[in-house]
């Protein structure tokens, strides 16, 4: 006959990291804190429309992108560019914070889009033919 070993759980105990977590330093915040998923009450029309072209049923990777700030002002990371795009001034954002990330990511797409995004240089320079 085996004995079962009781294992207890720490209180306080921090929920189990796994290797990308530790790499980066950080847990993945959506993981536990189900406020952090996409409302899709709240996606922008051009979101829709967006998502609906590229054949997603869901946000995909503009999941993991939230708005931020950036010397005090709003922004939303660029991986691409790898820094901030702030927010214009003349864009009247909401309170809650489901509706600013929906913004956040609209505003990324246009801007990754837009012949002002700095990877549009680097396709003129480094394209082939």
């Amino acid at each position: 006959m085996t004995k079962k070993k009781n294992k207890k759980m720490k209180k306080n105990s921090k929920p189990k990291e796994n290797a990308r977590a530790k790499m980066i330093g950080q847990h993945i915040g959506y993981r536990y804190d189900v406020n952090l998923l996409p409302d899709y009450k709240k996606i922008t029309p051009f979101l829709k429309k967006y998502v609906e072209h590229m054949g997603w049923d869901d946000l995909n990777w503009l999941e993991d992108v939230h708005m931020g700030y950036e010397e005090g002002r709003p922004a939303v990371f660029d991986r691409n560019a790898n820094g901030w795009v702030t927010i214009p001034k003349k864009i009247k954002l909401p309170t809650d914070q489901q509706s600013r990330d929906m913004i956040a990511r609209e505003l990324l797409i246009k801007f990754q889009m837009s012949p002002r995004h700095p990877l549009v240089d680097l396709k003129k320079a480094y394209k082939k033919g």
